[in-house]
């Protein structure tokens, strides 16, 4: 009990996000014509967080449903990159393993991260309490914004603009927070230009991918751009 309250502790500043982005995509999916059992499944098997939103805005547009799931891949594949360090710490927690990393998000990440442990507490109990909590917390959130839309009535028009919303913010906050304007510039040029050879059903993919590929290749020059790797003269 001792390690579970600990674990409470170290999430606490986490409960409002994970609080109010769930009941809004729970809100949003039952507006999309789904029910509370799809908002609850959503929680317990996607675990994507905004992009749940964004998911919903995608499904009412009709986009196809391997392109989502591809979409959805590129834009979560940074906990594969930051999700490394953690593997043999996670090895180690037997069974968990496996669940520790398919639950591993940026919040649980950052508080892994900082985390300082007392020596009368169990780390692997508490890492693997502050995964299942925030899990769980989530899934209750969505089910309970699903719940709310079937009670209150919303006029939710518009809705599918979120999307767009979204990635505009993180575009923006991307272009004043980092010195290196390579990724904006990148990603903007690849979804100009294939949108314009390939229109608007197919072009998501073949942007994402060459974004990619052309951020690896100039990881170097943006971590010199953004102070990430220091060169000699």
């Amino acid at each position: 009990m001792k390690t579970f309250r600990f674990a409470i502790k170290q999430i606490i500043p986490l409960l409002f996000s994970y609080t109010f982005v769930g009941i809004a995509f729970g809100i949003l999916i039952h507006e999309a014509g789904y029910s509370v059992l799809w908002a609850f499944l959503s929680g317990v098997f996607i675990y994507a967080g905004a992009m749940q939103i964004v998911m919903v805005s995608l499904i009412i547009s009709d986009v196809p449903l391997l392109m989502i799931a591809m979409m959805t891949f590129f834009i979560n594949a940074r906990h594969i990159f930051y999700g490394i360090g953690f593997v043999a710490k996670f090895r180690k927690m037997g069974w968990k393993y496996p669940y520790m990393v398919l639950t591993l998000t940026d919040e649980t990440y950052s508080v892994f991260c900082s985390i300082e442990y007392p020596e009368n507490i169990d780390e692997q109990k508490a890492d693997f309490y502050i995964a299942l909590i925030c899990h769980m917390l989530w899934v209750l959130s969505c089910t309970m914004g699903a719940l709310i839309g079937e009670i209150l009535p919303f006029d939710m028009t518009g809705i599918e603009f979120s999307a767009t919303a979204f990635f505009v913010v993180v575009c923006v906050n991307q272009w004043h927070q980092f010195e290196s304007h390579i990724p904006a510039i990148t990603g903007f040029a690849s979804a100009i230009g294939f949108y314009i050879l390939l229109g608007a059903d197919y072009f998501l993919l073949p942007a994402l991918s060459v974004s990619l590929i052309t951020l690896t290749i100039m990881k170097e020059r943006i971590d010199m751009q953004t102070g990430g790797v220091k060169y000699d003269n």
